[in-house]
């Protein structure tokens, strides 16, 4: 059986877009780790690391983990609260990534 695909929309802020041509979004394809599991964060970084690994790299720590001094907001709430890499993407979803503020 196929798994799920579905769009993700990082908007970025100014101080990431030097990374993708001064783009102020990019646009990947998330997919599900199996038919019944949706796409997750850690699927669609998975992605941007194929198509803008520049710009991974500055999201994601040597370990894959999200880098401390960022956060990546989903549906209005920070990803770390829910689950970090692991949190299920709804439809649509778009990923707001923040420097973190002091």
């Amino acid at each position: 059986m196929a798994r799920p695909v579905m769009m993700v929309v990082f908007v970025l802020p100014s101080s990431l877009r030097r990374w993708v041509s001064g783009r102020t979004e990019v646009k990947v394809f998330a997919v599900g780790a199996d038919r019944d599991s949706p796409p997750t964060l850690g699927s669609a970084l998975d992605m941007l690391r194929r198509t803008h690994p520049r710009l991974e790299e500055r999201l994601r720590d040597d370990y894959g983990r999200i880098r401390r001094h960022i956060s990546m907001i989903v549906c209005g709430e920070n990803a770390r609260a829910f689950g970090g890499l692991d949190c299920a993407l709804p439809p649509g979803a778009e990923v707001y990534v923040l420097p973190a503020l002091a």
